[in-house]
This record gives structure tokens, sequence and C-alpha cells, in this order.
């Protein structure tokens, strides 16, 4: 007897993401799964009385897009509770936000919030700016983070309640002192602005509640954009069970997989490590899978925190042989990913440098030789050597790219303006494709602004900046094309993350998560993808968003 369908989707123009059967004009839906493909007429015998139709017309279906790298809820958090502030502001902009929030809020309240652009540090890094921050706040405590996410700029309130001083520098990181009184600037690299998050969380942080809130409104807003299936890149165990408790509500409308910290050097969340790597089981889901763990292995380059196998450009604190340093050594990165591997887990592996990924890649090929096939992830690889490129599909590591922050705009100039002519050779996603390398496309929002899938599309395929906000191109001959960058943002992120057999193709047996485009973006001009209206996504068979 032929099953009836809850769902029958047909449409001129379905992408399945899958090379077996790239595009079809129907599938069929049941109990949330994909249960045929094909004409309109191979799915009309699954049609009965309540069957739902979606007849979208000249509107295009593909699958629903997959962010192998966000943070969701951070930014949940920030749209919520937070300061929200786009990173192309001036200083004097900044400030006068700051002076807006100040009058919302109790005397004692901290303000927290970003992103302050990275280009803008420098200017940052003296007693006069932390004075007008503490002018703006009216004496608050305040912490704004930098578009990396990885540094922050604290005024006088915030380093007092974080015992941050001349005399009490925070051991790990870099923190910034005036050059003529020799005191904290408030400008704290990498692990140095902890001390601060940890002094915000003494003070009650947010609640459980909160927590919740912000998880449901990270992901609403990924929906909006398309996206139903997503891998956290850096947990708490207040993002656990935010996501378990809202699966266990059927709340949660997306595949998630979170990345238990084993390091922490930039959020400041207890524990991290084999105790919350211990507790991870607590938290899995029909829905929610934490099967990653996140290891930070080297910082940002605009920090000089990133590590590359050739130095940087000689400057007076670091001298002229300085190729920053990994966070790890071989054998404590091995030992990680042996312990890993023995709890069926995979590893996220922060990379930003081409020496930190030579070392993964180094540790890969030694685990292979012993026959651990834990999947690793290199997260960012913006950096690689041409020697390295092949082993990674030799070696089965995944490249977690991020084109939302390469193409030209404000985060490469800072690359630029530390690195000189190497910034213009970064993300060989072309070399990676053809090398065999499974790439997986992510966003690292809230890093970038926004999280829409279609500028990532774009950006691979053009090499410029989808919004316009900035000129020219970077390393056009690394160009990739439109049918590989929707691969990139469906099937391979979605294999990349585990979750191959759940999602990522419009396949038989697979859940039914799909977007509805107004048109077929990747058809038409590659300048054009980033203006296609999502006009609604379905998530396990059900509508979880529409214009």
């Amino acid at each position: 007897m032929t099953e009836v369908a809850d769902l029958i989707v047909t449409g001129s123009m379905i992408r399945t993401a899958d090379r077996t059967n790239p595009v079809v004009e129907a599938f069929a839906v049941r109990d949330g799964r994909i249960l045929a493909v094909g004409s309109p007429a191979d799915i009309e015998r699954f049609r009965g009385r309540r069957t739902r139709m979606l007849e979208v017309g000249d509107a295009a279906v593909y699958p629903g897009f997959v962010d192998v790298h966000n943070h969701h809820a951070l930014a949940g958090r920030t749209d919520l509770f937070e300061l929200s502030l786009p990173p192309s502001l001036t200083l004097d902009e900044i400030l006068d936000r700051v002076r807006e929030k100040a009058t919302t809020l109790p005397e004692d309240a901290w303000i927290v919030g970003g992103a302050v652009p990275t280009t803008l540090l420098p200017d940052l890094a003296n007693t006069s700016s932390r004075l007008r921050l503490d002018e703006a706040a009216g004496g608050r405590p305040v912490v704004l983070v930098e578009d990396s996410r990885h540094n922050r700029w604290a005024n006088t309130r915030a380093l007092e309640l974080a015992g941050i001083t001349a005399g009490s520098i925070p051991s790990s990181g870099v923190t910034m002192l005036d050059p003529d009184d020799g005191t904290p600037t408030g400008v704290l690299l990498e692990a140095a602005g902890i001390p601060v998050q940890e002094a915000y969380d003494r003070s009650g942080g947010l609640t459980p509640a909160q927590h919740a809130a912000a998880s449901r409104r990270g992901v609403e807003l990924l929906n909006s954009f398309g996206i139903t299936t997503f891998q956290d890149a850096g947990v708490s165990i207040d993002i656990l069970q935010a996501l378990a408790d809202l699966d266990r509500a059927d709340e949660l409308h997306a595949w998630v997989v979170s990345s238990l910290l084993i390091n922490d050097e930039i959020f400041g969340v207890d524990p991290i490590g084999e105790p919350l790597i211990a507790r991870g089981e607590e938290f899995r889901t029909a829905h929610h899978r934490p099967d990653f763990v996140k290891i930070f292995l080297d910082g940002v380059p605009p920090a000089r925190t990133a590590s590359f196998l050739e130095p940087y450009p000689a400057d007076a604190a670091h001298g002229a042989h300085f190729h920053g340093e990994t966070t790890m050594t071989f054998d404590e990165l091995a030992g990680w990913l042996r312990a890993v591997a023995a709890r069926g887990l995979g590893a996220k592996v922060h990379c930003t440098g081409d020496g930190s990924a030579r070392l993964v890649l180094d540790v890969a090929e030694a685990l292979r030789a012993e026959g651990i096939t834990t999947p690793i992830q290199i997260a960012h690889g913006q950096f690689l050597a041409d020697s390295d490129i092949p082993r990674l599909h030799a070696l089965d590591v995944s490249a977690d790219i991020s084109p939302f922050i390469w193409y030209p705009g404000v985060i490469p100039q800072a690359l630029a303006d530390v690195l000189g002519e190497r910034a213009e050779h970064s993300q060989p996603n072309r070399a990676l494709i053809d090398a065999g390398a499974l790439v997986a496309g992510g966003s690292d929002w809230p890093v970038s602004e926004s999280p829409n899938t279609l500028e990532g599309l774009q950006g691979l395929v053009t090499r410029a900046d989808p919004l316009g906000r900035a000129p020219g191109v970077l390393w056009p001959e690394q160009a990739i094309t439109a049918e590989e960058a929707l691969e990139v943002f469906t099937i391979n992120a979605a294999t990349a993350m585990g979750l191959a057999a759940e999602t990522g193709s419009l396949a038989v047996g697979k859940s039914a998560d799909f977007v509805v485009l107004a048109r077929d973006a990747i058809a038409g001009p590659a300048d054009e993808i980033v203006h296609t209206e999502v006009i609604s996504t379905w998530f396990a068979g059900r509508e979880v968003y529409t214009r």
C-alpha cells in the first residue's frame, strides 16, 4: 500500500544538492522525512485527501542551508540583551551609542556589547580614550568586544571589577598599556579579556531563562535566512542546557551540533576541558548533537596571535623573527585528539595562520597512522601552505571556511596592515576543492554582521564584497562555481558536521529541511545572488519562517 504524504512540494526548480539527482520538480514528505523525489507525476501517487500541497511555481527550492561555524547564542544575546554596534562605527559614534544606552540603565549596571572594528583598536589603546568611555557610561562598567570577538575594550570601572591594574596584569593574552603613564588602556587581547567577562558574570550575567531566549532568538534569525542546520563553534553549559530544553519542548527548529570547549582563549566560561566534555551527553536530544570539541590552537593575525610559518613583519614589540605561537605542542594536541576520539567525538580546531594549520595536519597524519578516524575540521584555514592543501583530502580533514569575514572589508584590511602582501592570498578554496578536500561553509556570525548564506555563496563565486561596502576582489583565481558554492553550504557542511545522513540534501529518508527562494539564486548573475529573497524556511516538514 502506497504511503500518503503529509506534504508535497512542486516547482519548476528544486535543487537537491544530491549529485545523483541534482534537479527535480517535486518531492513528498511524511512524518518530517522525505518520502520520494522526482517529477510531479512520480509524486502524485503519494497524494491523499489531507496532503498539503506547496506549489512554488517559478520560485526555487533549495535544501535548508547549513552553517558549519557560528555562535548563535552570542548573536541572540546581543540582539536581545546587549548594545549592538555595527563594526563600521567611528569612536565618536560608539561613545554616542554607549551614552544613549547608559541613560536607560541603573547606575551600577553593566553595558556589554559590540562590535568595535579591529582597525580602531590602536586608537583606543590609550588612557584618553578609556576616560572618554568612562564619561559616556556615567561611571557604569563597560566591556565591548571587537569584530573578531577575540579582543575587548573595557573602561576603568570594568577593569577595577576585574582586578586589572598596572600592578596586576592578566597572565594570559595581552593587556595593552598606555605608552605614557603605563596603565592598562582597557584594550585586552585574547585571554586578557576573560577576567572582565568573569567580573560581569559575578554581577549576575544572564539567567537560565535569558540563555534560553538567546538561543531561541539565534535560531529564529538563522531560520529567517533559510538556515536549518548549524554548528555552534564554542558552547558553555548554559548554551547546552538551553538547546536541550528547547528541543525537549519541540521549540528547536534546526539541527544543532555543539562544540565543547577544551580551552578558552576568549569566552570566559566555566567549566571547560574534561569536566565539560564529561557532561556533554546530558544534553543530547533528537536534534541537538554535542558531537564535537573546540580547540583554540592560535588567535588572530591582527593581534599577532595567529601562528605562521613565515615571520610577521618586524615591529618594536616582537622584533623581526616573530611567527606567533600555538596554544598547544604537537604532543598536547595529539593527546587531546586521542582522548576526544575515544569518546567518539570530532574536533573543530581554530587555526588562522598556516603554522597552526600545519600542526593540525601533522597531528592528523600521526593519528590516521594509528587508525584513529575521528572527524577533524580546520576552522577558518584562511592561510594554508601550498604543500599542505593536498593533505586535507589525504588525511580526511575538512576545511571550515567563512567567506563572510575575508572578502574585502574591515577584517581583510586589518590582515593587510599586519601581513602585507600575504593577506592577498587567503582562502584558497579553488585549490582545496580541486585537491579533493571537503570544503564546508560557515558564517562565524556574529563575527560577521549577518549569517546570510546568500552572502557566503556570492562571496565564494565573486571573491568580492556582496554588499558593495568595499572595492576590489580577493585572489580571484580561487573563485568556485555557484553550484559548488551551494554544496559548500549544504551537503558539504552537513558532512563535515556528521549529519549527512540526516540533512544537507533533498534525498529520500532525510529530514525535510528546505528553503523557498524568490528565484533560482545561483542560476543568474553572480553579483545578484545576495539580493534573492527568502520566502519561507521549512524544518522537518514544518514551516518555521515565512517572510
